[in-house]
């Protein structure tokens, strides 16, 4: 699943291509995606011009004129690109926004079909969405005390923690591996073994982790693409994840996978010991 770093390069991507641009029709295949598409929605958003395209947590928000939301999830293997309408349309390919005078076109393409786009019309609709999912904060100035408290307050390991999009939002199984291995702290140890220092290095390393990823354009692992079809590079620069049996980069100690929180997890027994 594209996690925070696939999704902001995909915004950073779409926000050029898009902002001040019409949609003129849209095509949908009539497929059933993880939220249905409503056919509805296509007379309001026909001629409506893109204002703002951001991000909240794995989320992708397009904002239109008359405060309209298209709210999208990349779901598994979503992929929402920009490109001419001349070319080919691939499979998969759910919803097709046609721009301006059709010369281009906003396409979406899910072989999955776990991904959604759903269409609120004003903020608040928007932001109740995100608060009836539980989405936490983002992860970046993340705040001190929450962090702290939201850590002491559990007795889960710290993968799971990460992983849970209601205590920080955007994480997921590669980063959360990448980030506690930064840190220096085992990914079975728990939320509330941990000190403030600890607290704080672990806070710090999601954060720094996570940028270096957007600056890698994430990680393109199977049907993964930028918003303009490019692929991340984020893959070639990973320490731990997906690296079972290869040397530690800090102490040449082989790196060993576990099953944590329903997930593989990847660290280092040396320089992640789980009775520290």
């Amino acid at each position: 699943m594209p996690e925070l770093p696939e999704v902001e390069t995909v915004v950073r991507d779409l926000r050029p291509l898009l902002l001040g641009r019409r949609i003129a029709s849209i095509e949908a295949s009539g497929l059933e995606l993880r939220r249905a598409w409503d056919a509805d929605w296509v007379p309001t958003l026909i001629g409506r011009r893109v204002r703002k395209v951001r991000r909240r947590g794995k989320w992708i928000v397009i904002v239109l004129e008359k405060e309209l939301h298209l709210v999208f999830h990349l779901g598994m293997s979503g992929q929402l690109v920009v490109m001419p309408a001349s070319q080919p349309r691939l499979p998969h390919t759910h919803l097709i926004f046609s721009l301006d005078r059709g010369a281009e076109q906003l396409r979406f393409r899910d072989i999955r079909r776990f991904g959604s786009a759903t269409l609120f019309t004003s903020p608040a609709e928007v932001e109740q969405f995100f608060e009836a999912s539980g989405l936490g904060p983002e992860p970046f100035g993340l705040d001190p005390k929450y962090w702290r408290a939201r850590l002491a307050a559990t007795e889960r390991c710290l993968k799971a923690v990460l992983l849970d999009q209601r205590v920080v939002a955007g994480v997921g199984n590669i980063y959360a591996d990448e980030a506690l291995f930064t840190a220096r702290l085992h990914p079975a140890r728990t939320g509330r073994s941990l000190g403030a220092a600890e607290a704080r290095r672990l806070r710090e390393a999601i954060e720094a982790v996570l940028n270096h990823a957007i600056e890698k354009r994430g990680s393109s692992i199977r049907n993964y693409v930028g918003g303009s079809g490019l692929k991340g590079e984020y893959q070639d620069a990973r320490r731990v994840y997906k690296r079972t049996g290869t040397p530690c980069p800090r102490c040449g100690r082989a790196i060993e996978c576990a099953r944590l929180a329903g997930r593989s997890s990847h660290f280092c027994p040396h320089c992640q010991r789980k009775d520290e």
